[in-house]
C-alpha cells in the first residue's frame, strides 16, 4: 500500500466486499456478522485508516443531504429536473450531492456506495440504459435509505416514484399527426427494457389502432442516439411509400432527424412532419423549429425532491409505493402540418 490515506473503498477491494458493507461494519451496524465486523475493523487499524472528512461532515449533517444520480448532466431535460430538484431542496434547507452515471451501469453502482458511504438520508435515481441488474437499488432500501425514482424507473424495485405520462404524451401527439393527414408514421424509440420508451411505444401504437391505421414493424426502431440516427432514417427513407411523419424519443433524435429529411431533399412539414420529445431549446432553434412534447422537466425535480423529503421527515405515511404522475403537453411548432 502506499503512502496516500487509506479509504473504505481500498479495503472493501483488499477484503473483497463492497463499499457499503464495510461502511456498515465500520459502525458496528447489527446488519453485518461480527465474524465481518471484526475482519473490517482489523484491517483499517493495521492499515491505519482515517475517516475522510468530507464523509465525516456529512454525516454530521445528517438529515439535510439527499443525493441525485442522473444519467446525463448536459441534457436539456434532466439539467432542468436538477434546477427543480434543487429549488425544493434549498427551500426546504437540503443540500444536494449531484452524481453523474453517463449511461454506465459501473459509475451507477460506484454512485450508490459513494453516496451511502457519504450517509445522506434520501437518494433520487434516474437509471441509465445500460442497467439491467439492480440490486444496487435495492440495497439503498435495506440499508434503510430512502430512494426515489425519476422518469427512467425501475419496476424490480419496490419503492415511490415520479413519472411523466409517457404514454398519453405520446398517443396525443401520433393522433395529432394523424389528424393532420399522417398515416405512415416511424416510432423511433429506446431500448425495450426502459419504461419511458415501451409507454411511449404504447401511445404510438394504440394512436394508430385508434385510426385503424396498420402497425408496421418496419417502421419501428430503436434509435436515440445521433449514431443511430445517421443509420436508420436513410434507411426509413428508401421505403415505399416513404413515410410522412417521424415521432422520435427526445429532440436531438428529432433535430438529427429533421436534417438528414432535409438534406435527402424532402420539404418539412409537406412532405415529412417529425414530432419530438421533451420540449428543450432545440426545438426553437431548428429551422423549421420542431414540435414536440412538454415532459415539464423542472416540474419533475421539483415533485420528486418534495417526494424524497417528506419521506426523510415523515410527512409522507402513505405505506407501499407512492406514484406521482407529471402531465404532459403537446406544444405545436413548423415541423408539423
Amino acid at each position: 500500500m502506499d503512502k496516500r490515506r487509506i479509504t473504505l473503498k481500498d479495503i472493501a477491494k483488499a477484503l473483497n466486499l463492497s463499499p457499503s458493507t464495510v461502511s456498515r461494519a465500520m459502525k458496528n451496524h447489527p446488519a453485518i456478522s461480527l465474524e465481518t465486523r471484526d475482519l473490517v475493523q482489523k484491517y483499517a487499524e493495521e492499515h491505519k485508516y482515517k475517516p475522510n472528512p468530507m464523509a465525516m461532515r456529512l454525516r454530521m449533517n445528517r438529515n439535510n443531504v439527499i443525493g441525485v444520480i442522473v444519467p446525463e448532466i448536459v441534457h436539456y431535460f434532466f439539467s432542468t429536473v436538477l434546477a427543480g430538484i434543487q429549488e425544493e431542496a434549498e427551500r426546504q434547507n437540503y443540500n444536494i450531492l449531484i452524481c453523474h452515471s453517463n449511461e454506465n451501469y459501473d459509475r451507477e453502482v460506484k454512485s450508490i456506495e459513494m453516496l451511502l458511504d457519504a450517509g445522506v438520508d434520501g437518494i433520487l435515481v434516474s437509471q441509465s440504459k445500460s442497467t439491467v441488474k439492480y440490486d444496487h437499488f435495492q440495497e439503498i432500501i435495506d440499508n434503510g435509505i430512502h430512494l426515489v425514482f425519476f422518469d427512467r424507473i425501475c419496476t424490480g424495485i419496490n419503492t415511490d416514484k415520479v413519472v411523466v405520462d409517457d404514454y398519453v404524451g405520446a398517443f396525443h401527439a401520433v393522433n395529432y399527426l394523424i389528424e393532420t393527414g399522417c398515416n405512415r408514421i416511424v416510432f423511433l424509440g429506446a431500448n425495450p427494457h426502459l419504461p419511458i420508451s415501451t409507454n411511449r411505444k404504447m401511445g404510438y401504437e394504440d394512436a394508430l389502432r385508434n385510426h385503424r391505421l396498420p402497425l408496421e414493424n418496419e417502421f419501428i426502431a430503436v434509435c436515440d442516439t445521433p449514431d443511430l440516427v445517421q443509420e436508420v432514417v436513410p434507411r426509413m427513407l428508401s421505403r415505399q411509400p416513404v413515410p410522412d411523419a417521424f415521432f422520435c424519443i427526445n429532440d436531438e433524435v428529432a433535430a438529427y432527424c429533421l436534417q438528414l429529411i432535409k438534406s435527402a431533399g424532402f420539404r418539412v412539414p409537406d412532405d415529412i412532419s417529425i414530432c419530438g420529445f421533451t420540449n428543450s431549446y432545440i426545438t426553437e432553434v431548428t429551422s423549421p423549429t420542431l414540435t414536440s412534447v412538454d415532459q415539464h422537466g423542472f416540474e419533475m425535480g421539483k415533485e420528486s425532491a418534495r417526494l424524497l423529503i417528506n419521506r426523510i421527515s415523515g410527512l409522507e405515511t402513505k405505506s407501499g409505493v407512492v406514484s406521482r404522475v407529471i402531465k404532459t403537453d403537446l406544444v405545436v411548432r413548423e415541423s408539423t402540418r
